[in-house]
């Protein structure tokens, strides 16, 4: 009887906390969700959803290397050529939030609320790259994590938001990276200063709070076994927990026709069902689009959840030289029939513009 009573009591106060942190996170859930699955002998797959309040177009880009490009700042801009080639998904056609270089570097961009950016002055003396371009130019310049986190921590510019094209929102992200080698990285402007989380360790994302309580969270839930109780609502906290035990837990192979189904399934119990809409929070949102990146094999998968069809790039078959063209898969319209290995339907296309500060 004894021991009942505490069970009881013990369940009670799990309950408690849970009650306590959903009053905490209320106001602070936002959606998008990035995992990364480190296998046997060298198997690194990256998975994120993409969530969001209204749909998102999104498209699938191939860019070679040598392409010239500016920070969109004003003309203080940081300027740069691609030293490596990419196949990255667009959103709107202005930003880069997800992609893979040819040497296995992958990143995602994340919705996260409390980023705050350090002050720029458009055409000032100090150097600027519009945050639609973060990504890319991590694709653009470095292989490793490492590498990438050691010349972003020097700060030798200013990361610059913008109100969202059409709307009147800031865009506050943080972004993900991680390599082939299975080192991962998450990079926050916090503060306006930036704050780095570099660690093999760190194969989770969601989004608020901020990384660093993140992990505390998720500290708190390691006590307590996944297979008795995982919390289970659709905020980015209950996400990070969620993901982190089934990364952790699920088998590991280096099979990939068996790894890449793993990340998916992961990465689907991540996500908030297509037309979810939360009154009282409205930053929980559907999700739009999938990515999984096979950074080992150097396959780039897209699922949209209007579309059954999973398609994907080999980018061992695509030519990224800098004599090649740029070059688009079309998505944003739901309605196309190609499906697997898709390389073949990329069509010649001029590069889009890059959202950045007028």
């Amino acid at each position: 009887m004894r021991n009942n009573i505490m069970s009881r009591s013990s369940a009670y106060l799990i309950l408690f906390f849970i009650f306590i942190g959903a009053l905490f996170f209320v106001n602070q859930a936002v959606a998008c969700s990035r995992v990364v699955y480190n296998g046997p002998n060298g198997t690194i797959i990256t998975g994120r959803n993409m969530d969001w309040k209204t749909k998102i177009p999104a498209n699938l880009w191939l860019f070679p290397r040598g392409i010239e490009r500016s920070g969109n700042a004003g003309s203080s801009s940081i300027k740069w050529k691609s030293k490596y080639g990419s196949v990255v998904v667009s959103s709107w056609d202005f930003a880069v939030s997800d992609g893979m270089n040819e040497k296995g570097l992958v990143g995602n961009l994340l919705w996260l609320a409390e980023s705050k950016y350090p002050e720029f002055k458009k055409d000032g003396e100090q150097p600027g790259l519009a945050i639609s371009l973060w990504l890319q130019y991590v694709l653009d310049t470095f292989v490793t994590v490492d590498e990438a986190v050691t010349a972003l921590s020097k700060e030798d510019f200013v990361v610059t938001t913008f109100n969202i094209p059409g709307t009147q929102r800031m865009a506050t992200l943080h972004l993900s990276l991680s390599d082939k080698k299975g080192d991962s990285a998450i990079l926050e402007y916090i503060d306006g200063k930036l704050v780095v989380h570099h660690d093999t360790s760190y194969v989770v994302m969601t989004n608020s709070p901020i990384y660093e309580e993140q992990l505390s969270i998720n500290a708190y839930w390691k006590d307590i076994p996944g297979t008795i109780m995982l919390p289970g609502t659709n905020r980015a906290a209950d996400r990070f927990v969620r993901g982190s035990y089934y990364i952790n837990s699920v088998p590991k192979t280096d099979k990939v026709e068996v790894a890449v189904p793993i990340v998916f399934s992961v990465i689907r119990n991540m996500s908030v069902p297509f037309g979810i809409s939360t009154p009282d929070q409205p930053n929980i949102s559907s999700t739009r689009w999938r990515t999984v990146a096979d950074q080992k094999n150097l396959v780039f998968y897209f699922e949209d959840i209007l579309n059954p069809s999973v398609v994907w790039l080999d980018l061992k078959k695509l030519d990224f030289s800098a004599k090649a063209k740029v070059k688009k898969l079309i998505l944003e319209d739901h309605s196309y029939n190609y499906a697997r290995e898709s390389s073949k339907f990329l069509k010649e296309t001029k590069p889009f513009e890059f959202a950045g500060i007028e």
